[in-house]
């Protein structure tokens, strides 16, 4: 299935570059990111910007390492390195851009003293995310990791690295875009930034726990290929993104649950 979405986007994207053959190809999650360039695109006009908003099962990584699309937005460092192991691909940063922050929600309970012995806690799968979210329990006092897991950037964790776990809370690793849904049936889900924004949650008022933005890694980055990072367009959306325009509209549309680099 995830064969065939990807094949029916490729070929969409190739009617795209049929009708705009000198736009600069954009893939990005619906939100924030291409929120985020349609904002940059009314800020720059000159710069033809083609967004491609990438449906959950899509690599972005992919068409991008396929030549499908000249850049993606989506994604932090950590997971960029995570990818280019997995599929022997060398990426280029061209731009860092903002901070979704990391969110522990709950429908059942408003105080994580309300969460029982045994409660079950929904975190992410992938590897990098789900290190990040046992980190953010942590942060608030519902497990410790075994010594040594000192770096939330470097030192990638697992549920068999919990040294401590006071409530003994069940972690149950669920896809990334499928833990909102999951909401009423856990006590506690841990959920990206964009998510839990596509979900109609605010992390600045929802959240029970929150990452810190100050000296957070999980920067979500401007990604192209080494071939393509000198290119002038892609300079450009660097420079407008990493603008004062942009870092205000992030801050006044979003309201502190998604925070421009600019201003962390």
């Amino acid at each position: 299935m995830l064969k065939k979405t990807a094949l029916a986007l490729a070929v969409l994207i190739a009617s795209f570059d049929a009708q705009a053959a000198e736009a600069l190809r954009v893939a990005a999650d619906p939100i924030p990111h291409a929120q985020i360039l349609e904002y940059v695109q009314k800020l720059d006009p000159q710069l033809q910007l083609k967004i491609i908003e990438i449906p959950n099962g899509v690599n972005s990584n992919e068409l991008l390492a396929h030549g499908d699309v000249d850049a993606n937005y989506f994604q932090h460092l950590p997971y960029l390195h995570s990818q280019e192991q997995a599929l022997g691909q060398k990426f280029a940063v061209a731009a860092t851009v903002h901070i979704e922050p990391l969110g522990i929600y709950s429908h059942r309970h408003t105080s994580f003293a309300q969460v029982p012995d045994k409660g079950t806690v929904a975190v992410p799968n992938n590897v990098t995310n789900l290190s990040r979210a046992l980190y953010l329990l942590q942060a608030n006092g519902l497990i410790t990791l075994k010594p040594g897991f000192n770096d939330p950037a470097k030192d990638q964790a697992t549920p068999k690295d919990i040294a401590e776990n006071p409530k003994h809370l069940k972690i149950l690793e669920i896809e990334s875009p499928q833990i909102p849904r999951a909401l009423d049936d856990v006590d506690l889900a841990v959920i990206n930034g964009n998510y839990a924004l596509e979900a109609g949650l605010s992390p600045a008022k929802d959240a029970l726990g929150l990452e810190k933005a100050q000296g957070n890694p999980y920067a979500n980055i401007l990604v192209t290929t080494p071939k393509l990072q000198d290119d002038p367009r892609i300079k450009q959306l660097a420079k407008d993104l990493n603008s004062p325009e942009v870092a205000k509209f992030i801050t006044e549309k979003y309201s502190g649950s998604v925070i421009p680099v600019a201003v962390e």
